[in-house]
């Protein structure tokens, strides 16, 4: 999955679970045991989703960390076949990008 799709089914999932808040709240001078009883598992779900998703953000967010601090060090431990690559792709990038007559 990448991370625009991530990115956007996390925001999807906060959208949900702030919807499913505002419904407990509207719903919230209802009364019954059905509706109570719906109300509190909503809320239950509710709650372990939220933590769920901060954990998710957590683990992904150290994950993106890790990555940045990988990069980084080959980029100080081999900074020439580092610049040796951005080189060689800029000039493809070019070839492929010029105007052709």
């Amino acid at each position: 999955m990448n991370e625009v799709t991530r990115e956007k089914l996390t925001s999807d999932f906060k959208a949900l679970m702030d919807d499913v808040q505002e419904l407990l709240k509207t719903t919230s001078n209802h009364t019954g045991r059905s509706i109570t009883a719906l109300r509190q598992r909503l809320g239950q779900k509710l709650e372990e989703g939220r933590r769920a998703l901060s954990e998710q953000e957590r683990i992904l967010r150290g994950k993106a960390e890790e990555a940045r601090a990988s990069a980084e060090a080959y980029l100080r431990e081999k900074p020439w076949t580092t610049l040796g690559i951005a080189a060689g792709i800029g000039l493809v990038l070019g070839l492929l990008m010029r105007p052709r007559d």
